[in-house]
């Protein structure tokens, strides 16, 4: 995939502001204070700290316990990830806090008798030994296996792709559409199907993981009475508590081995830091300058865990996450943040009656310069479909249940200003066949997005495909009891389904086909997967059709 239009983070600098309110809460004292001091560092190679080296040789323990993953693929370059924790549920991983070289592979085929690139890489405890190798000179259009080498341990084998050259058109791409995946609510069964789908990509729409407190036996997981390790039953708020939070959410093979099958294209939502935050106003109302410490500790583990790129390192309380990418000229990839820049709830959380205040035209949830870096990139666009990954529902989505109807003002449509000028630049730029794919709300929706959501017989101007959670919310159900009246409120929606899963999307040269796939149940492993139903949309005729 070809990126453009980078804004260059630069080096991280300390957070002097935040610092000034050490003592106010648990996370502003010890562990806090260790993590502030921690997100001054920069990126290897722009002066970090120096620590002492580690030979690898004296690695006993596998430390490669968390997987592999690969992701942003270019059309010459992919990144690959991974990070060393022979003992990933302690604090420091089982590792002293010294340097440790870690040698790298990429092969044309899984037995690594066609290297065509190897390197080192080192993995700094600064960064909680992660490591990120953004493998280059590659071929355009080319499946690549990946490996890694400490010591004697050798990681498991990846598998990845570079995107198209960029001026090709290809015939098609596949990708697969993930979110929310709590832990202590359920089995990570999707993943394992997923792992064994023909895609080219996997988009994870957010809320990779849930800052909550997990009880004692996992929850759903139902672990034995006080196996699990008492350091997971407090809400993460330290850079300690996100990066042990990470290592529990990849100790599930299948997460591991979806990362290990697809290269990965990422973005966040609320809960890698705290529930429906905005901007940098918390939930518990605590002062900005405090909550930017925490938030600074959750995307600092963020970036340390996501298969990114350096363009993607953290800034103390700041990370660019919304990027531009390409797959030749068959797609443009324009992925959100809608959490970091946008203006508070107009109402607080859960759904209410929009009024005055969520209409004020100053507010914005991608705030003014992503959406003018977004509306731009459609002007400069030359692909047949410009595809938005982002996390909250775009389309109108009334609650059924009440009458009149409420809304989510934490979705667009608490901020039907910022969702009516996105639309006026699509339409402004000449895109045609738009694509909005949204996690978030744990259910499988498609939705025709209109030009006018009062006049339910306005222009369809694109497609809105939100997919399911993997397990948050439990087992779901297909058909909840009021499932015809949500229908009927929403007269653009086409379709609706309760269970959990994930989505495929197969974008061709005249059609893009969208496969809502589903699980009968998570609270207990091992449930099989469904096609719960499948949609088509045309090229130059917006919206879904029955396939």
């Amino acid at each position: 995939m070809t990126s453009v239009d980078h804004r260059q983070p630069g080096h991280a600098p300390e957070l002097r502001a935040a610092a000034r309110h050490m003592g106010r809460r648990r996370f502003l004292t010890g562990t806090g204070a260790a993590a502030a001091l921690a997100f001054a560092v920069n990126l290897p190679g722009t002066g970090v700290a120096g620590a002492a080296e580690l030979d690898p040789a004296r690695l006993t323990a596998d430390p490669f316990t968390l997987g592999v993953a690969s992701g942003d693929p270019l059309p010459d370059s992919v990144l690959l990830w991974t990070r060393l924790a022979p003992a990933p549920f302690q604090a420091d991983s089982g590792l002293p806090a010294r340097r440790v070289t870690v040698d790298w592979e990429l092969a044309l085929d899984e037995g690594f008798r066609g290297v065509v690139r190897r390197g080192r890489a080192t993995a700094h405890p600064e960064f909680h030994h992660a490591v990120h190798v953004e493998a280059d000179r590659l071929a355009p259009g080319r499946v690549y296996y990946y490996r890694f080498r400490a010591g004697r341990h050798t990681s498991p084998v990846g598998r990845t792709r570079t995107a198209p050259a960029a001026r090709s058109l290809p015939s098609a791409l596949t990708v697969g559409l993930v979110s929310c995946q709590r832990y202590d609510q359920g089995h990570f069964t999707a993943y394992r199907h997923l792992a064994r789908e023909d895609l080219d990509l996997v988009l994870h729409l957010g809320d990779y993981l849930y800052e909550y407190a997990v009880n004692d036996t996992g929850g759903a997981r139902a672990y034995p009475a006080g196996t699990l390790p008492a350091l997971f039953r407090r809400e993460t708020v330290t850079l300690e508590d996100y990066r042990l939070r990470y290592a529990l959410y990849k100790s599930d093979p299948d997460l591991r081995a979806a990362h290990a099958a697809h290269p990965f294209v990422v973005t966040w939502d609320d809960h890698e830091t705290e529930n429906n935050y905005a901007g940098d106003v918390s939930e518990d109302e605590v002062p900005a300058e405090e909550f930017l410490l925490r938030r600074a500790a959750a995307y600092r583990a963020y970036w340390e865990n996501m298969p990114l790129r350096r363009p993607q390192l953290p800034r103390g309380p700041a990370l660019t996450l919304h990027r531009r990418l390409h797959w030749g000229r068959l797609a443009q990839f324009d992925v959100l943040d809608t959490r970091q820049y946008r203006s508070d709830q107009a109402y607080g959380d859960g759904w209410q009656y929009p009024g005055p205040e969520s209409e004020d035209p100053s507010r914005t949830l991608t705030g003014a310069a992503q959406e003018s870096w977004l509306i731009n990139g459609w002007h400069r666009s030359d692909a047949l479909w410009n595809v938005v990954p982002q996390q909250v529902t775009f389309a109108r989505r009334y609650n059924a249940t009440t009458l009149p109807s409420k809304v989510s003002m934490d979705s667009w449509d608490g901020y039907p200003a910022s969702r009516d000028r996105v639309l006026a630049g699509a339409r402004a730029a000449g895109v045609e066949n738009l694509m909005v794919l949204t996690g978030d709300v744990h259910v499988h929706y498609g939705f025709d997005i209109k030009r006018d959501f009062d006049d339910p017989d306005s222009r369809t101007v694109g497609t809105e495909i939100v997919t399911s959670s993997i397990t948050s919310g439990g087992d779901g159900s297909a058909r909840p009891s009021n499932w015809k009246t949500l229908m009927a409120a929403n007269p653009h929606l086409r379709f609706f389904n309760g269970l959990r899963g994930y989505a495929t999307v197969a974008l061709g040269r005249e059609v893009a086909r969208t496969d809502f796939r589903t699980v009968s149940h998570v609270t207990t492993p091992g449930a099989p997967l469904t096609t719960a139903a499948s949609f088509v949309t045309e090229a130059g005729d917006p919206g879904l059709k029955p396939a």
